[in-house]
């Protein structure tokens, strides 16, 4: 396992979309990702519809058009490269035949536009986590541990280029303490859960990437930090705390590079520009083209270090010009065609400048992903002596740059979200110790989760 004590760029000047200081390649051409250029990475799902053995063919046919659908646009526009992620509903793990079936479609439209029209690309396949139908969940026993990780395997042997999932350990305690506001169960889901679940599983994933000489290219915390951004966009918690949690997850999404990924990491992790400053590895980010999926205050701002440009999940819906899945390749295209045409003519920083002043002072959550406040996050977690101080470090970090950006009137906060600002200072400063944190979640949390199950 490789521990990251440094930061791989000098500074947060250094870091750049399109670049990074350990591309990835792969896939067909090959793609170097992270070499210089901005790719599209196309996401897309199925309509509303139900997924059984009996609707077998037709989810294969819908995936089938919707992918011939996209790299028919992709070659029209020209691009220089294009991803696409397909990421399982849970019934496309669960049905670990059906999925692989669908990666294997994918792959092979992929290789048939390459061979036909010259079109480099490579396919990610992200694995549903069905650890956390259970409650409490098992992480580390059963039978979703044991049908998620054959589904890795079968889905790199169907011709995958990269493994990726949204892992789920700790959220069984994070959904209830964001809904009370709980710092030290935050604490406990975030710097101790969730952790000591992403080393476990990312090992094994690591390993069956290898044993299919694919690219195990990173996890997410949506589950947590997109959870929280949507929280508090609907004011159901306070928009600092969920600025706060951003910061935090950033510790267990590292775990998954210190145990073998190599990126480009998930789109949905908007802590990837952390992850970005601390290993040098490429990123996927997503920004105003997923709002097909989710709403959110970072529209811009995500691009300013990606790798990848992706437009979350989008149904197979018609819309007047075509399917969505199209439309959203061509929305991606002509981003990407902007960021790298800026960066051939000289002027990348202009235009990163541009990205990170549009969003940072309208939002404590665009603030909070910014590469000046990435790159000091990065510089914190480093110095920390184990993942739960790690992940306390970055929280005190995160409330550090909010109250400087509020002294410095970089940005507006209501008297209600500085009052809770200082309350989750107050927090973090008690519960500063990983054992009383322990304590507290088994007097607070104790029917969430199996400590077993965590190696505790």
């Amino acid at each position: 396992m490789r521990t990251f004590s440094d930061l791989a760029y000098r500074s947060a000047d250094e870091m750049m979309y399109g670049r990074a200081l350990h591309p990835v390649t792969c896939g067909y051409g090959p793609l170097n990702i992270g070499g210089g250029l901005v790719y599209p990475e196309v996401k897309y799902t199925l309509p509303t519809m139900e997924v059984t053995a009996e609707t077998r063919s037709e989810v294969v046919a819908l995936y089938d058009a919707m992918t011939k659908s996209v790299v028919a646009r992709a070659v029209t526009l020209g691009v220089p490269g294009l991803v696409i992620e397909f990421e399982h509903p849970p019934q496309m793990t669960d049905m670990v035949e059906l999925g692989a079936g669908v990666t294997a479609m994918i792959a092979q439209a992929l290789q048939d536009a390459h061979a036909k029209h010259g079109l480099r690309s490579a396919l990610r396949a992200t694995i549903c986590d069905l650890r956390e139908q259970g409650r409490p969940p098992r992480v580390r026993t059963g039978e979703a541990v044991t049908r998620v990780l054959r589904s890795f395997a079968e889905n790199a042997r169907a011709g995958a280029h990269m493994l990726s999932i949204e892992s789920i350990g700790g959220k069984e305690v994070s959904d209830a303490a964001l809904l009370e506001a709980d710092v030290p169960g935050l604490l406990l889901a975030l710097g101790v859960l969730a952790p000591r679940d992403m080393h476990f599983f990312w090992h094994e994933i690591v390993a069956i990437a290898s044993a299919h000489s694919v690219v195990p290219a990173g996890d997410t915390a949506c589950g947590f930090g997109n959870t929280a951004m949507v929280l508090a966009d609907k004011g159901y918690i306070p928009n600092v705390l969920a600025a706060v949690v951003r910061a935090m997850t950033a510790v267990r999404s590292l775990v998954a590079y210190e145990e073998g990924a190599i990126g480009p990491s998930k789109d949905c992790a908007y802590e990837d520009p952390v992850i970005k400053a601390i290993t040098g590895l490429p990123i996927s980010m997503e920004g105003k083209g997923a709002a097909c999926a989710h709403l959110s205050h970072v529209g811009n701002i995500a691009g300013a270090v990606a790798d990848l440009w992706s437009n979350e999940s989008v149904q197979n819906v018609k819309l007047l010009s075509g399917f969505a899945p199209e439309v959203f390749t061509e929305i991606l295209a002509y981003d990407c065609r902007l960021m790298n045409q800026a960066s051939a003519a000289g002027h990348a920083q202009i235009l990163q400048q541009l990205l990170v002043d549009s969003d940072a002072t309208k939002s404590v959550h665009a603030l909070i992903i910014s590469p000046e406040s990435s790159y000091r996050l990065a510089e914190a977690i480093i110095q920390g002596s184990s993942d739960f101080d790690r992940t306390h470090r970055a929280a005190l970090t995160a409330c550090a740059i909010i109250r400087d950006a509020v002294g410095q009137q970089r940005l507006t906060l209501s008297r209600r979200e500085l009052s809770w600002l200082t309350r989750i200072e107050a927090q973090l400063d008690e519960f500063a110790d990983e054992s009383k944190v322990l304590d507290y979640g088994q007097s607070i949390y104790r029917d969430k989760y199996l400590p077993r199950e965590y190696g505790l």
